[in-house]
């Protein structure tokens, strides 16, 4: 028996619940969906066909089309009208001014870290750090995507300020489709920079801690080719 309540609608009308659109299946096609894009598996540009996806992962293509709004909201997919989805393109200008902003935001990010330390978040830090190296050391592409945006989230849980915790999250979806396969090939130095943010953050080195979570971000985008100002390349 459902415990969905009924809805009315036309015959040729497909209609998603509040319920349907928060279901784990939802929940399962937007993570997959996410994975692939962030692993390079999708090019930036190349169309999303709602018919494909859904017979690829055995659904039906109302969590698809859920899932693609999901992802068209935290900026990696595009939607068109007539042309439907495709997977974000962005221009160099912004891609360069994208990572200008996340460079700085990052280091203040590090900065309020490493003046607020709290030592029970400073352990899970170190938890997640050797579960990422570890995972780096093996190669395990799919852990390392979590692992990092844990580390970065438990980062700025330490930083304790919700207002740039927020824009860091939404800023941090918009530019993972950028970093993602080069993160997946330079996983070690990435965990390697991520170890020393954590002990800057540590020592209580607020300066260095701003500092080398910047030049993470352009170290990063770097190594993904992006287009940065040379100052920061360097």
């Amino acid at each position: 028996m459902s415990l969905r309540p009924s809805v009315s609608a036309a015959p040729d009308q497909e209609v998603v619940s509040l319920g349907a659109s928060h279901s784990p299946l939802f929940a399962l096609v937007t993570d997959k969906l996410r994975e692939r894009i962030l692993k390079g598996d999708y090019e930036p540009g190349e169309r999303l066909v709602e018919n494909k996806l859904s017979a690829e992962l055995g659904v039906s293509r109302i969590p698809v089309r859920e899932a693609l709004r999901a992802l068209a909201s935290e900026g990696l997919v595009l939607i068109e009208p007539r042309r439907g989805a495709s997977v974000a393109k962005l221009s160099p200008d912004i891609v360069r001014e994208m990572v200008e902003v996340r460079a700085t935001l990052e280091g203040l990010n590090a900065k309020l870290a490493a003046q607020r330390r709290d030592p029970a978040l400073i352990a899970e830090l170190e938890a997640v750090l050797q579960q990422g190296m570890e995972a780096a050391a093996q190669g395990k592409a799919d852990e390392l995507l979590t692992l990092n945006s844990r580390f970065h989230e438990v980062l700025g849980n330490i930083a304790a300020n919700s207002v740039l915790q927020e824009m860091m999250r939404s800023l941090r979806e918009r530019t993972a489709v950028l970093f993602g396969p080069a993160n997946t090939v330079r996983a070690r130095q990435n965990w390697d920079e991520h170890a020393q943010i954590l002990q800057a953050v540590i020592a209580g080195d607020a300066d260095l801690a701003a500092l080398l979570a910047a030049r993470h971000v352009y170290s990063a985008a770097k190594a993904a080719e992006l287009p940065v100002g040379e100052q920061h390349a360097a």
